[in-house]
């Protein structure tokens, strides 16, 4: 269906794009310090579900439309930015409860609420608007009449790299935090440093290019 060529190509280019922090990575990090590893990893999956919004969208033509105007982007740029920077805040006026917290047993609501904010940071993450909705259909053959199946394909591909990549940073950073947890001080230090990381995310976001 997709020419081998174009998938190594594309897997190549995913690869380069994915493996450069950027806001979904930078963004399970702090909520890995914040959190734990648990919440870090419900956030990759969510940030997994979110990327795959824009990928429909994308398949179904509206990418481009979002791509070629520079106010609809700079609106979706905005909204993730303001987000970050709501969870960020959120989380480091909270830093003083991660040592009464730590070790208790999460319940399903705030499972449920770490996904969700995960699922947000993925539909507005510019990064992933752009590449799927300016790179992605470069690498489909546009003589198919398969096309809108090869851009999924090829943006599920992109969406597991990411999974692992995410998820391989959600882990250690998940690590890192379990030797401040010996500590209350400690804890009380990377719960708001995890909180400053996510406003940095959204501050640097909202200050970026339209193409960033």
């Amino acid at each position: 269906m997709v020419p081998t060529a174009h998938l190594l190509a594309f897997l190549a280019a995913a690869f380069v794009i994915i493996v450069i922090p950027g806001p979904s990575v930078l963004f399970t990090i702090g909520r890995a310090l914040s959190l734990g590893r648990r919440a870090a990893l419900l956030t990759v999956i969510g940030n997994g579900v979110g990327s795959a919004v824009p990928l429909i969208a994308v398949a179904l033509g509206l990418g481009a439309i979002v791509a070629a105007s520079a106010i609809a982007l700079t609106i979706v740029k905005l909204a993730g930015a303001g987000y970050l920077i709501y969870l960020g805040i959120h989380a480091f006026r909270d830093r003083k409860s991660l040592a009464a917290a730590f070790g208790t047993r999460v319940d399903p609501v705030a499972n449920g609420r770490v996904f969700t904010q995960g699922v947000v940071v993925g539909m507005t993450n510019p990064k992933t608007i752009v590449f799927f909705a300016a790179v992605l259909p470069q690498f489909a053959d546009p003589n198919t009449p398969m096309l809108s199946l090869q851009l999924l394909v090829l943006g599920a591909m992109f969406i597991l790299i990411g999974f692992v990549s995410d998820g391989a940073w959600a882990l250690l950073a998940g690590t890192v935090r379990t030797w401040f947890t010996k500590s209350p001080k400690r804890l009380e230090a990377v719960g708001g440093a995890g909180g400053v990381l996510i406003i940095g995310v959204g501050a640097t976001l909202a200050a970026s290019g339209a193409k960033s």
